[in-house]
């Protein structure tokens, strides 16, 4: 097994164990698929949320291993489960303190489609010798989510790679791995500094 699950903060689970239990939560903010609900949701499938935003591009001088350094770690997303299905996700945000608390349910096609990247990644790395560990990253210049998928070791010789999630920008593939570094090239639309959305 060559992809690795990694393991939330004890204080991220329990947020979002909160947020499920909270009355409060049912009014404002949980997601109508978890309102829906009569059977026992759980949160699974862990995944830490980076952020590549225009200065951390910039910064970076367009290089992929620059970029991707210099995305931070803003939280955790959990997909819920009612079963065996997928019917949102939970997310948590990380202050500067370093404390974790509850940001928002989410709805829509990430879920699934995070959920099927996972499928994906775990085909695409089960014949490598390298352990990689996933993660979500959000370009939101870009209007871009993609699974993450980080070599734990072997840094030197085992590339970065990226599969963009389901909505993807214009020109990219979803679901298909791309090395980190021909995905961000045009990304960055040649001078390091991601093109900030269209006002």
């Amino acid at each position: 097994m060559t992809l690795s699950l990694p393991q939330p903060p004890a204080a991220a689970l329990r947020a979002v164990l909160t947020a499920l239990d909270s009355p409060s939560a049912v009014c404002a903010g949980r997601a109508p698929a978890t309102r829906q609900r009569s059977g026992q949701l759980v949160p699974a499938l862990p995944l830490p949320v980076h952020l590549l935003d225009a200065e951390a591009a910039a910064s970076a001088r367009g290089t992929a291993t620059g970029m991707l350094n210099g995305a931070r770690r803003t939280g955790w997303r959990f997909l819920i489960l009612d079963g065996e299905e997928v019917v949102a996700a939970a997310e948590t945000r990380e202050t500067a303190e370093g404390q974790h608390v509850f940001a928002h349910f989410a709805e829509g096609p990430y879920p699934l489609s995070t959920e099927r990247a996972l499928h994906q990644a775990r085909a695409h790395t089960a014949s490598s010798p390298t352990p990689y560990l996933p993660r979500l990253l959000s370009v939101p210049g870009r209007y871009m989510t993609a699974l993450w998928l980080h070599p734990v070791m072997d840094q030197a010789r085992s590339r970065e790679l990226l599969i963009p999630l389901a909505p993807a920008p214009l020109g990219v593939t979803a679901h298909v791995p791309y090395d980190a570094g021909h995905l961000l090239a045009p990304l960055s639309n040649g001078n390091g500094s991601l093109l900030t959305a269209a006002s």
